[in-house]
């Protein structure tokens, strides 16, 4: 799965290069599919039924799941990009959160840098996390203490989790970003999993609007979403959606990642 996690990442990061002002979320999908298709994968969501893009791009107030469309985006506007690869009948996923730059409210701004900047270190915490686990389940406690340090009156989405990921882009078992009772599976060799935290400004109540794919928050509230594929392995994990293997974003918690042998 290191293959498809890289082109995952690659596709991430050009998309990531051209955020502006101006740019549609159209223009963003056709960067990610040039760039996994040029380097030997196939966009997996594409084969999600009725899905025809490389990337959900999800603007402000929308969770999960936006169609990327002609609109062109704002300064000031939080934008999430979704992605993956598939390479050889394996998958990638993987998902960042971004102020677009420019001239903008300066509170609304601050309010969406934190927002995702809180939840993308809630996903290193789960990561770190996962690296001493004995149950899956473990990882969501550590998700919700960040989340909750930050911003108390934030809500964590609870309809949509994290997943396995393998042959399939979702599988079992599912993650949760917050404290549940049962401890899952054990954590051990071979277990792969994308570990994907959503989490609102105001409330988590949510609907999905008439194009059947783009759920947003029932306020209006915004919304981030940070997500990274990791393989647990005999030497220790790894972030297989980054391109250090989730050294910088584990450097903090102390973990040092362990490439796969």
């Amino acid at each position: 799965m290191i293959a498809p996690g890289v082109l995952t990442a690659l596709a991430l990061d050009a998309v990531r290069s051209e955020i502006r002002a101006g740019m549609t979320t159209l223009q963003l999908d056709a960067i990610a599919e040039r760039v996994i298709r040029d380097g030997g994968g196939g966009p997996n969501f594409m084969l999600e039924p009725g899905y025809r893009h490389t990337i959900c791009a999800s603007v402000n107030e929308a969770i999960v799941h936006g169609i990327p469309n002609d609109r062109p985006l704002e300064p000031g506007d939080l934008v999430s990009i979704d992605c993956g690869a598939i390479v050889d009948g394996w998958n990638g996923d993987s998902a960042f959160s971004m102020v677009v730059p420019g001239e903008a409210d300066s509170e609304r701004v601050a309010v969406r840098q934190a927002l995702s900047d809180a939840t993308e270190r809630s996903l290193w915490a789960g990561i770190a996390a996962l690296a001493q686990a004995r149950h899956l389940n473990d990882i969501g406690g550590f998700i919700e203490d960040v989340i909750v340090d930050a911003n108390p009156g934030w809500g964590i989405i609870e309809d949509y989790v994290g997943h396995g990921i393998g042959r399939s882009m979702h599988e079992d078992p599912p993650v949760f970003n917050y404290r549940v009772r049962d401890k899952g599976p054990k954590v051990k060799p071979g277990l792969v999993v994308a570990i994907e935290p959503m989490v609102t400004e105001g409330t988590i109540d949510s609907h999905t609007l008439a194009d059947d794919w783009t759920v947003v928050t029932d306020d209006g509230g915004s919304a981030a979403h940070w997500e990274h594929s990791i393989a647990v392995h005999g030497g220790g994990i790894w972030v297989l959606t980054a391109i250090d293997g989730g050294a910088a974003g584990l450097a903090p918690f102390g973990v040092v990642p362990t490439p796969v042998a």
